[in-house]
């Protein structure tokens, strides 16, 4: 099978990735313990802890220890750069090793005759720091790749096969489309698909970060990999392997951690322009103070100083670590980022376009109004009868109708000849009588007086007629959801216009707007026509995002700067959408417009903490202020030089999702 096929490579993928860890983190380990006889062993350390260790040959001792770390624990930057000068891209790993082969030359010329102090143990402890923060580094990301893969494998193997009346255990690989699944209490689900019989709680935090259990029964939707609560569900299969929204997820996260960002590149630039300045500074140092004093030991020195300073630890790891602990977060919490770039612009995003249904409101009608226009029936009856036409009808408003009528507990009776008319209503044989339920467009024509309706918050009406003869109205309204309040006020307070486009009517519409205090609203729009609204609105605002359920949204999500896919399942796969939040709760778009804006804040906090060093640093060590008896020596450089890097470690962590 194909699907077997991806893993397998997709297992090697990891276990190559494994081995270079383990690789950076022994090689980290003994060059570690390399290290601690190096600095006992070296003047200047003595000097500045004012104690001594000395014997015949130190040096060459020294001089042996630091070949081995040289060589063994700067390998993968060495071979790094080898890389790197072939794609004719010098980045990090050439300026790392532009450092450490000065710093292991100057200092063995030293060990053999060249005037002047060593610095093995300034090249043994910058080696050791960047193993460190390259381990570091893999670990993270491969944390954040890690613990969606684990979800992966915690997919069961097998499931329960209902054919025919009997039930087997079969491979995950083997089942089809279509097919029945039985889920028994306590078990995974291994497969996407809806519910055909029984009901349970079922937990899909892995997904939604929603910690509660969510009730589902006949005609839910379910995913793979969520855990079943007490009872047993049969599942029809609508998705298998690669393409269940685990997979599609987990490929997504992965994507995006590879997907380099506008702000990564600026690091790898940096380090380019760092490589060219150590060089160009280095070789001027030599130059001028060549010319100045004429002592080549000395001019050496500086130059090595300077060409081993340049080197920001912190620089290879100020973004990395960023996106690392960005994605994993955001995973958690329900946003799965597609394109990096536009979640970090997300603290640019002057104004919100949400498609009404199913975000700002909940999504779910119920019935709230029974009108009977015909004496022979009453609210039951009427209920009845048009629950029953309704049972195949997908529609948002069946559902409603269907759910209510479970509530009464109604007794439905058998449904024939169904039809679904696009955009006007439904038809159907029950009891031999023809039922038509149809909006209030398609059914203007065919009554003689509007029925007195209470006008209900946020209701929309469908007329009930049976035999062409019109029998009564049901009302159905939409409640706003409890998040949204919150939502738009505080999207508003950060200077965040609101508008709203939908298909509903503009009463329904303008009643929401109202109640949510939103600043525009597009209501009666077709499907088409939202991609023209977000270009009417782009004349006036900077940076628009759109916030839909996808299917129908597609282009209008495609057109808006910030495109946000709302929802879970099918919509994952909403290829438009630069972000995807799994709940439908619009307090998931002010999370993201906050956390948007945090990630790139740090990028940013660590990029400059990384190059500010070097800044000062450089012109110290090159000995601009040596008149004034300001020199930095190696030691104190490499100091400064791990300080930056622990900064930006701990900064990176600091970043929280809210």
């Amino acid at each position: 099978m194909g699907h077997d096929h991806d893993n397998h490579n997709h297992d090697n993928h990891n276990h190559d990735h494994e081995s270079m860890i383990k690789d950076f983190k022994q090689r980290f380990i003994v060059s570690l313990i390399l290290t601690v006889p190096i600095l006992l062993l070296s003047t200047m350390i003595q000097d500045w802890f004012n104690f001594t260790v000395d014997f015949p040959g130190r040096s060459y001792v020294l001089f042996g220890l630091a070949t081995i770390v040289y060589v063994y624990g700067g390998w993968p930057f060495l071979h790094g750069t080898y890389k790197e000068l072939k794609d004719k891209r010098p980045g990090m790993m050439t300026l790392i090793a532009l450092a450490i082969t000065v710093a292991y030359l100057y200092s063995s010329a030293t060990v053999f005759g060249l005037e002047g102090d060593d610095f093995f143990w300034e090249l043994a402890t910058l080696i050791v720091i960047m193993l460190l923060g390259h381990w570091i580094e893999m670990r993270s990301v491969m944390s954040a790749s890690m613990a969606l893969d684990k979800l992966a494998e915690m997919m069961p193997d097998d499931a329960w096969l209902v054919k025919d009346g009997e039930t087997k255990k079969v491979s995950v690989n083997d089942l089809k489309k279509g097919d029945i699944v039985l889920v028994k209490p306590g078990e995974k689900i291994p497969v996407d698909g809806k519910i055909v019989d029984g009901k349970s709680d079922v937990d899909e935090s892995f997904i939604t970060g929603e910690s509660k259990p969510v009730k589902k029964s006949k005609d839910d939707g379910v995913f793979g990999g969520a855990l079943n609560g007490d009872g047993s569900l049969k599942v029809k299969i609508s998705d298998l392997g690669d393409d269940s929204y685990l997979s599609k997820v987990i490929k997504m996260v992965k994507e995006a951690q590879q997907d380099k960002s506008k702000t990564q590149g600026l690091a790898d630039k940096a380090a380019f322009y760092l490589t060219l300045i150590a060089i160009t500074v280095g070789v001027t140092t030599l130059v001028v103070w060549l010319i100045i004093s004429g002592d080549l030991a000395f001019s050496i020195t500086r130059m090595a100083t300077v060409m081993v300073i340049t080197c920001p630890h912190a620089l290879g790891l100020a973004i990395p670590l960023v996106v690392a602990q960005s994605t994993t977060l955001s995973a958690k919490n329900g946003l799965l980022i597609r394109n990096r770039t536009a979640f970090e612009s997300a603290r640019h995003i002057d104004a919100i376009v949400f498609d009404k249904t199913g975000t700002l409101t909940e999504g779910s009608f119920e019935v709230s109004e029974v009108y009977v226009a015909d004496e022979s029936y009453d609210e039951t009856t009427l209920l009845t009868l048009v629950a029953s036409a309704e049972q195949d009808s997908e529609h948002l408003l069946a559902k409603g109708i269907l759910k209510s009528a479970k509530k009464k507990d109604l007794k439905l009776n058998d449904v024939k000849d169904f039809e679904a008319m696009k955009g006007k209503g439904i038809k159907a044989k029950v009891n031999g009588k023809t039922i038509e339920v149809l909006s209030p467009k398609a059914a203007s024509s065919r009554i003689d007086k509007e029925p007195d309706l209470k006008a209900i918050e946020l209701a929309t009406y469908v007329y009930v007629f049976v035999d062409d003869a019109f029998v009564g109205v049901i009302g159905l309204s939409d409640q706003i959801r409890k998040t949204s309040y919150e939502t738009i006020k505080t999207l508003k307070e950060r200077g965040i216009a609101c508008y709203m486009v939908t298909g509903d009517n503009q009463e329904t519409a303008n009643k929401v707007a109202e109640e949510l205090n939103l600043d525009g609203v597009y209501a009666e729009v077709l499907p088409d026509e939202k991609q023209s609204i977000i270009e009417e609105l782009k004349e006036k605002y900077t940076m628009i995002a759109m916030t839909g359920d996808g299917v129908n949204d597609a282009p209008a999500l495609a057109k808006a700067d910030i495109g946000i896919a709302i929802g879970s399942g099918t919509d994952v796969a909403v290829e438009t959408a630069d972000i995807v939040l799994v709940n439908s709760d619009p307090k998931d778009i002010l999370n993201l417009v906050m956390f948007g804006k945090k990630t790139y804040n740090k990028m940013v906090q660590n990029l400059v903490w990384a190059t500010a060093y070097n800044v000062i640093a450089i012109p110290l060590a090159a000995g601009a202020l040596v008149a004034v008896g300001i020199l930095i020596s190696p030691a104190v450089g490499a100091i400064f030089m791990s300080l930056s890097t622990v900064i930006v470690a701990i900064n990176a962590k600091l970043l929280k999702f809210n």
